[in-house]
């Protein structure tokens, strides 16, 4: 029953895990059709790419036995995150393109030293205990990635930048991988997975409360208002220049036609 129930969540994980991987879809959409990766950051999909190829890697028979539901989802993962960062260097600027090269080098050589340890100098349990250290600590930094937006929740008291669906997914995601690391008694995938699912919980937690929030007005809305209403406030100091001058002006009118014995209509129409 047990081995039933954690390939149940090793499946569930699988699906779930796709439609993360398959979420920036839109994004990429976005930077092909316009030909510019603009303020996109390249930096996440790198470490994603990381994290699935050292998972992939830890789920293999030879390295951490009854794991393979780890290796199928992230080694399509590998090749997902692979096509988004080509597409990011194709469009990038040239210096983004640079840094996202020289990343994209320490990835290989992270994943390659990973590999030729794992296989030439290191066999059964310290084989395991050695990528499944690897793969722990960049799936938490991947897992870690949405603080930023959390903490930009909490200042804007406003989710426009994290989607209810995308948070959902990330705490069933790291729920079910989670439970199906406790079932394996598998600390390598019960932790890191843990952690996603606290977070995914937390970003959950800060929708419920800022979901109804409009949020704070942007710099540009302030400096706007504050604009208008400068040149309301101007308007009316010319408004009462024009009727000061036209007060001074009837008065130094009728002081003239005082002088002269003559009505005021006639004295202005004398004028004119």
């Amino acid at each position: 029953m047990e081995h039933i129930a954690r390939f149940f969540f090793g499946v569930s994980g699988n699906v779930i895990a796709l439609f993360l991987f398959l979420s920036p879809v839109v994004t990429f959409w976005r930077i092909i059709k316009k030909r510019s990766t603009e303020d996109f950051s390249g930096v996440p999909y790198n470490m994603t790419l990381l994290n699935c190829l050292l998972s992939a890697w830890y789920g293999l028979p030879f390295v951490s036995p009854n794991n393979i539901l780890v290796t199928t989802i992230n080694g399509t993962g590998s090749v997902i995150e692979a096509i988004y960062v080509v597409i990011f260097l194709i469009f990038a600027e040239r210096k983004t393109r640079l840094k996202m090269m020289g990343l994209l080098g320490l990835v290989t050589s992270i994943f390659t030293m990973v590999v030729l340890v794992s296989l030439l100098a290191l066999h059964g349990q310290g084989r395991k205990l050695f990528c499944g250290l690897a793969a722990t600590i960049f799936s938490i930094c991947m897992y870690a990635s949405p603080l930023s937006i959390m903490r930009l929740v909490i200042k804007t008291k406003s989710v426009e930048f994290m989607p209810f669906l995308l948070s959902l997914s990330v705490f069933l995601c790291g729920t079910s991988w989670f439970i199906y690391g406790l079932l394996g008694r598998d600390p390598f995938i019960a932790i890191p997975n843990g952690c996603g699912s606290f977070l995914g919980l937390m970003q959950l937690i800060l929708y419920a409360i800022y979901r109804n929030h409009k949020g704070a007005a942007t710099p540009a809305a302030a400096a706007g208002k504050g604009d208008a209403a400068d040149e309301v406030e101007d308007a009316k100091k010319a408004a009462a220049a024009v009727e000061m001058a036209d007060t001074k002006t009837n008065k130094v009118v009728a002081d003239d036609a005082d002088a002269d014995g003559k009505p005021a209509d006639d004295k202005v129409a004398s004028q004119v």
